[in-house]
């Protein structure tokens, strides 16, 4: 249903889209626009001003650089890398959406990030990836300028993610470079010269390039699991087609692969299998691989799943811990969406989970004091075996859950929950931690809409999950084999990993 919901929602707004292309605003419809944002972001954002930054200079300052016809796409792209510093990272992934940027010319080729170094790609006739330059796979500077002094100037957006989230994100968008030299306000060549160095960075090679048009550029890198489920909708995990190449067992190593944090309500036989999974797996397998790699998000239903066999009956953990700006005391349709969310206030606990959040909070100590007459009292997240027990049982086994920088929402929650939990590691990279319960907001003039959070979400050590992430146990990095979709070297490591230990 999300991706329904959201699909509907851009082809409602795209007459909107196309209305807007190329329009200029006055200077009085940016102030209004500016004075309504301002106003929302002070009412309803939750991270507003945590990190430090203030947005208000920015606005004033650019309130006295603009023209009586500024265009669309400028302030749409002004808003953008201004909200992204907040450090919100469901708006920062939102965008400001409404205006087109001018992306109709590409470079060739395709960029993948390979721990902090960026390698370039083609396809060769069997249209299998391969090193553009063997010699030379690395890509150091494009028309001079370092690659990384290049990367941090072209994604805004995601200016305040995690350092691996950023790079990957950068790298991808290598290719759009029309995009990339509009942000580095430099006029864009018909030929851009490429520095591509060896291993050692010690020698260079340089390749003059055309920039081609958008029917000869080629789709960004992504892993190849992932570009397996890019186009799948959530509701088609309850296909049996679907779901059932998402469970395995090999050398008595069990695997599930997570692409989507599903609802229980639109995907009930993909539930009704990882019940029937772990119940298969109980004597048949010495370990369990749950894999979240690149999983966007969705619901935490799957998150309470997995605890009925991940958490023991006799233990209580204090997984999340949030609060929720609002009118205060909150009104009920605010607290429904914290429920929907497995999160309570301390008063609807029960005793043993009330003392359970009262040891918890003696040592918890949050990055943020939040300002009581904004925020709401602390709602909590809890794993309370005896109610997630029935009618299952505990795998006392190793588990592993395996992340990357595109963990992200719901799929980073997850990681972050059951990260410390006895026989649980975390392994990959990074996540891309967030979670916010956003909602959209639409500017009156401009038209512009985008989306801010409105609950902070700290982790059991008291950071939040956005701009941090939740780091692994056992960090486990891509090569260039998976890069070229040759193997999964990580899951390949991981299961090594398991073998020897046991």
């Amino acid at each position: 249903m999300k991706s329904k919901i959201l699909i509907t929602i851009l082809f409602s707004l795209s007459a909107i889209v196309l209305q807007a292309q190329n329009s200029l605003l006055t200077k009085k419809q940016i102030i209004a626009d500016i004075e309504f944002l301002t106003n929302t972001l002070n009412e309803n954002s939750s991270y507003v001003y945590l990190n430090g930054y203030d947005f208000n200079i920015d606005f004033e300052n650019y309130l006295k650089t603009i023209e009586d016809a500024t265009p669309l796409e400028e302030f749409g792209l002004f808003l953008t890398q201004t909200i992204a510093k907040i450090g919100d990272r469901h708006s920062s992934a939102a965008t400001i959406r409404g205006f087109n940027s001018d992306e109709s010319l590409f470079l060739p080729f395709i960029y993948a990030p390979e721990n902090d170094n960026v390698v370039v790609l083609d396809y060769d006739q069997n249209k299998e990836l391969k090193l553009l330059h063997t010699n030379y796979p690395y890509l150091k500077s494009i028309d001079g300028m370092d690659i990384h002094e290049f990367l941090q100037k072209t994604r805004p957006e995601d200016i305040k993610a995690p350092k691996a989230t950023y790079f990957t994100m950068a790298v991808r968008d290598i290719r759009d470079i029309q995009k990339n030299y509009n942000l580095l306000k430099k006029p864009l060549p018909e030929e851009i010269e490429l520095t591509l160095s060896n291993p050692t960075f010690q020698n260079d090679t340089v390749l003059v390039v055309p920039i081609i048009d958008k029917s000869k550029r080629i789709r960004p890198w992504d892993e190849e699991f992932e570009a397996q489920y890019v186009r799948i909708k959530d509701e088609d995990y309850n296909s049996t087609e679907i779901f059932e190449q998402l469970f395995s067992v090999t050398d008595n190593i069990a695997y599930i692969k997570i692409p989507e944090m599903t609802s229980k309500d639109e995907t009930p036989l993909l539930f009704d299998k990882l019940n029937s999974f772990m119940k298969s797996i109980q004597n048949e397998s010495k370990a369990l691989i749950i894999d979240v790699r690149s999983n966007s998000g969705g619901t935490r239903d799957l998150t309470y799943e997995f605890a009925k066999y991940l958490i023991h009956p006799d233990s209580i953990y204090v997984v999340n811990a949030t609060k929720q700006r609002g009118p205060l005391p909150l009104p009920q349709e605010y607290k429904e969406h914290l429920y929907t969310r497995y999160l309570y206030p301390f008063a609807e606990l029960d005793s043993r989970e009330q003392k359970s959040v009262s040891n918890f909070m003696k040592t918890f100590k949050p990055i943020y004091e939040l300002d009581d007459e904004k925020y709401s009292e602390y709602y909590f997240g809890l794993f309370n075996g005896q109610k997630l027990s029935e009618p299952s049982f505990y795998y006392n086994k190793p588990v592993y859950i395996l992340a990357n920088e595109k963990t992200f929402s719901a799929a980073s929650v997850f990681v972050s929950a059951f990260k410390g939990i006895p026989n649980i590691q975390i392994v990959g990279v990074t996540t891309d931690g967030s979670s916010g319960n956003s909602e959209w907001f639409d500017l009156p003039e401009s038209e512009l809409f985008g989306k801010i959070s409105t609950m902070v979400s700290f982790q059991k050590d008291g950071t939040i999950l956005d701009g941090f992430g939740t780091e692994p146990d056992i960090k486990i990095e891509r090569d260039i084999n998976q890069i070229l979709w040759k193997s999964d070297t990580q899951l390949e490591k991981l299961k090594s990993l398991i073998t020897t230990k046991n």
